[in-house]
């Protein structure tokens, strides 16, 4: 039992170390901005590109790895993020930075999807979505709680230091990975075509298009909140940092939340999720930049929907493809991704058109069109569904 805690533990923290190294320079785009002489829409290339790297790798590379040693794969991908996070440290040139951001990129998916088949196959088969929801808390705290630590790091210091964390808690993660994970050996190499025939099926391209509008929506704008809390609500670093870390953790008790709503009243939560996002987006346009404690609420309400979200990307995909869950995986990953690139993009297509305070458009139109695709998704609240899916992956 400490063997198979231990092994849930080292998940958790070897995710957050990779969703901290894709989500954490969202923290710090306004001093890479500066350090490396662009604007803040060429910053974000630091966040958009990565997410492309990894939407283009999520359906491919968890199936061409899937027939090796798992924890040998592991190690590989926390050997490149930690090494290409050590040379962004020394890197003196912007595109050179943006290269060592996409290269590890297209190892991103292949930890996280190992992470939750290796997790979910550590315990019996009742215990699984147990053992599954322990590594999705890692993924809610490596989007977010990243953020503020980096923000915090780079105001106290410099750049660099973020870099240093960046590579430090990879690094770290790597040891632990070969000190203590077992040897992993794939003993039924999955069927490619058996996964790849779920992409004949109308729902499954509907629920990934709502996925992206769905994370487009959120991560869209939340990625120019450091920018936003900066220059529109003219804030002091310190409670910027601190602003960022209350979203950070609300996020983690929305994931929770999220869970529970989807398991009780899915279609509810799925269809009301947009309309919730698109009343925040008002508010904060309105009044969110010119009074504290009217942004402070709408931060924390943010927080929790950002974490509820991360739920409802991957129900929706859960619910048409259950019988690949290894490939859904994959896709739930590039879908959510190619959202937080096509909202930072959108989302910056604002800026530069109407200012900065008009960001929140990109995230209005992202969930004004979510709230029309969930309406034809079908939400299943199977429970028996939803545990086969979570046992397989």
């Amino acid at each position: 039992m400490k063997r198979q805690q231990l092994l849930l533990l080292i998940l958790a923290f070897g995710v957050f170390s990779i969703l901290n190294t894709e989500m954490g320079i969202i923290g710090i785009l306004p001093m890479a901005a500066e350090m490396y002489h662009v604007d803040i829409v060429q910053a974000g290339m630091l966040v958009s590109m990565f997410a492309l790297g990894v939407a283009i790798a999520g359906p491919t590379m968890p199936l061409l790895f899937s027939r090796f040693n798992r924890k040998r794969v592991m190690l590989l991908v926390l050997g490149v993020f930690t090494f290409c996070n050590a040379l962004a440290v020394v890197a003196s040139d912007f595109q050179l930075l943006l290269v060592l951001r996409v290269v590890p990129a297209f190892f991103h998916p292949v930890y996280c999807a190992l992470a939750f088949s290796v997790a979910a196959a550590s315990v019996a088969p009742e215990d699984a979505p147990r053992a599954v929801a322990s590594i999705n808390m890692g993924v809610a705290a490596g989007m977010v709680v990243g953020v503020p630590i980096s923000n915090v790091l780079a105001a106290t210091f410099d750049f660099s230091a973020a870099m240093v964390f960046f590579a430090g808690v990879t690094g770290l993660m790597f040891l632990l990975t070969m000190a203590f994970v077992p040897d992993l050996p794939v003993t039924q190499p999955m069927r490619y075509g058996a996964q790849l025939s779920v992409l004949k099926r109308p729902p499954v391209w509907l629920a990934i298009v709502a996925v992206i509008c769905l994370n487009g929506s959120i991560f869209g704008v939340y990625n120019y909140l450091a920018d936003y809390l900066q220059k529109v609500a003219a804030l002091p670093g310190e409670l910027i940092a601190a602003l960022l870390l209350v979203y950070g953790l609300l996020n983690i008790c929305g994931s929770y939340l999220g869970g529970n709503l989807l398991a009780r009243c899915p279609s509810v939560t799925v269809r009301l999720f947009p309309l919730c996002t698109i009343a925040l987006y008002c508010l904060l346009f309105v009044g969110g930049g010119k009074l504290l404690p009217l942004l402070a609420a709408l931060i924390v309400a943010w927080g929790i929907l950002g974490g509820i979200n991360a739920n409802i990307n991957q129900y929706l995909l859960a619910c048409v493809a259950s019988d690949a869950p290894d490939f859904s995986n994959g896709l739930f990953l590039t879908a959510a991704n190619l959202g937080c690139m096509a909202g930072t993009m959108i989302s910056g297509f604002f800026i530069r058109s109407l200012g900065l305070p008009f960001v929140v458009c990109g995230g209005l139109l992202l969930a004004a069109a979510a709230l029309l695709l969930t309406k034809f998704v079908h939400c299943r609240a199977d429970e028996q569904q939803a545990t086969d899916y979570l046992i397989g992956s």
